[in-house]
């Protein structure tokens, strides 16, 4: 058995646990980022932004910037198709909101973004996959903040990118690369290749961080140990389940640990959650955004259906009070959703969304493309 990264080491950034909350839109706002945080240690990124909203000023990318009094290492998920935007918005995160970590999202499988050759189709195009790192590697490193980015296998079984990303990725000063085991087709579904993230982690010499299929932190002790990856990267499975940091921070340090929260400290942590989006937003928005985690933390609880739907609606903490105290705090935690998938999941794609001719070459720099300012949708 090998051993055990303890800390992960990006650039100028060291991370106590190898382990980094994944950017989900609409979900890792500085409330859950500061949730997460409680938890254990970690690296926590926010939401992804567009380098062209951030450029341009625009209002909604600059509220979705916002950072917890207590986040010391503020990390930022930038998106963009134009190598000259992603360079302007990187130095902008740098010297203007002070962010220590860029992640360049090359992942997104969403077909708004990818029929713009945007996330997970654009490392198809080596040329501008090295030119927009490039940008951003050379926009940050004056100010000692290190680009790291995330992509796929491919944009399908037969169109896989990874291995050349990776080599782009090295070659043009990138900190570390993250691999999530599917191809844009797959999206959420089927399952994760792991043996591909072993096979970048041979194929490169920066560090490789696994994404896919972490549901439990014994998930990510065995992908670690059969991948050789420096670390991991959990989205879908802290849905509902933020104390699953805490069981990676154990779990890294050498300790078998398995939280199974009885009902009643899971209503303490959703009630954390609310208040923490209520300080962020203001309580009547906080509320409303508190609403879509209702179902995954009682995901498998006895709670009934006409509870479900009235947490689904509340509009103020005290209403929040009122719900949860009638639930059963002795309640034990359902032990047969452990290991099982949170989140979405969907159906493979039988065909990508691309723009015209996007397959016809590996070397072009996509100058046609066209980036929206106000795109926010993560992968």
């Amino acid at each position: 058995m090998s051993s055990l990264p303890t800390s992960l080491t990006l650039g100028s950034v060291r991370v106590d646990t190898p382990v980094v909350l994944a950017p989900m839109a609409g979900i890792t706002n500085a409330a859950y980022r500061r949730l997460c945080a409680e938890q254990g240690a970690g690296l926590y990124v926010c939401e992804m932004i567009t380098s062209r909203g951030l450029v341009e000023g625009d209002q909604h990318t600059k509220d979705m910037l916002v950072f917890d009094e207590l986040e010391t290492v503020r990390s930022v998920q930038l998106y963009g198709t134009d190598p000259v935007y992603v360079g302007k918005a990187a130095e902008i995160l740098c010297a203007e909101y002070g962010v220590a970590h860029i992640d360049l999202n090359f992942g997104c499988p969403v077909p708004k973004v990818t029929r713009k050759g945007g996330g997970g189709a654009l490392p198809w195009k080596r040329g501008l996959l090295g030119e927009i790192l490039e940008a951003a590697v050379a926009a940050a490193t004056p100010y000692d903040v290190p680009v790291t980015m995330k992509t796929r296998k491919g944009i399908d079984d037969d169109h896989l990118t990874y291995l050349d990303a990776g080599r782009i990725a090295q070659e043009s000063g990138i900190a570390a690369i993250a691999l999530h085991g599917r191809t844009v087709a797959q999206a959420y579904s089927g399952s994760a290749d792991w043996d591909a993230i072993a096979r970048l982690v041979e194929h490169v010499d920066i560090p490789v961080l696994g994404n896919g299929d972490i549901w439990e932190a014994a998930d990510a002790v065995r992908m670690v140990e059969q991948t050789g990856a420096a670390g991991v990267v959990v989205g879908r499975g802290c849905l509902g389940r933020p104390w699953i940091f805490r069981d990676l921070a154990a779990a890294f340090a050498g300790e078998q640990v398995a939280t199974l929260p009885t009902l009643g400290e899971v209503t303490s942590m959703m009630r954390r959650h609310a208040e923490l989006l209520c300080q962020h937003m203001g309580e009547e928005r906080g509320c409303k955004e508190f609403r879509k985690h209702v179902s995954w933390y009682l995901k498998g609880f006895a709670a009934g259906g006409d509870r479900r739907r009235s947490l689904g609606l509340v509009h103020t903490l005290a209403d929040l009070d009122l719900l949860l105290a009638e639930l059963d705090p002795a309640e034990r935690f359902p032990v047969a959703e452990l290991g099982t998938p949170r989140g979405r999941q969907g159906s493979p794609r039988e065909r990508v969304v691309l723009p015209e001719g996007w397959l016809d070459d590996t070397d072009g720099t996509g100058s046609h493309l066209q980036e929206d300012a106000n795109e926010t949708t993560g992968g």
